[in-house]
């Protein structure tokens, strides 16, 4: 997972979009099945889905505007979805995320899944953009920071609204 002749061969790859697209769904249900101790996972399966195919998707966007912008050399001749495919292929570490599942495990997989997850992201970038590993990682770090930007507006968006509504219901009961 980061060997950096797979990502050139997957960035070359238009076939590979749907191969891509299902490392993401299937690292989300990794994610889930490993949650399960900590949420409803059936309530929430559709949610992680979204969201990791939302976070895939700004992140990739997010390398391919600062890849091709800010960080951008004589080389830099790419496409999203060349960044779309290579980054979807980075998520493959994530599958271990079921491992989530076992306690005392969980933590760890999730602290070892992350930074494998950038060193992949790290090595799709360097071959999707023919960078050096430097605007590689330049690049992955203001990606992530991107989606830690989404998460946090999701999370007040969808955080603040829920909080309202479970107020409102909960006024609604006591009335009548």
């Amino acid at each position: 997972m980061l060997d950096a002749g797979t990502y050139r061969d997957v960035e070359q790859d238009t076939a590979a979009n749907g191969q891509a697209a299902l490392t993401i769904v299937l690292a989300a249900l990794a994610a889930g099945i490993g949650a399960i101790l900590s949420r409803d996972v059936l309530q929430n399966s559709l949610g992680v889905i979204l969201s990791s195919i939302l976070q895939w998707i700004v992140f990739s966007f997010v390398a391919y505007f600062v890849g091709t912008t800010l960080f951008s050399n004589a080389q830099t001749s790419v496409t999203p979805g060349q960044v779309l495919r290579t980054i979807g292929f980075a998520h493959a570490p994530k599958l271990f995320l079921v491992l989530g599942i076992i306690p005392i495990l969980g933590w760890i997989a999730g602290l070892v899944v992350f930074f494998w997850f950038l060193a992949a992201a790290i090595t799709a970038l360097r071959e999707a953009f023919e960078f050096d590993t430097g605007r590689a990682i330049g690049t992955g770090l203001v990606a992530l920071i991107g989606i830690l930007i989404v998460d946090i507006i999701l999370a007040v968006v969808f955080g603040i609204g829920s909080a309202l509504f479970g107020g409102f219901s909960a006024v609604g009961r006591s009335m009548f």
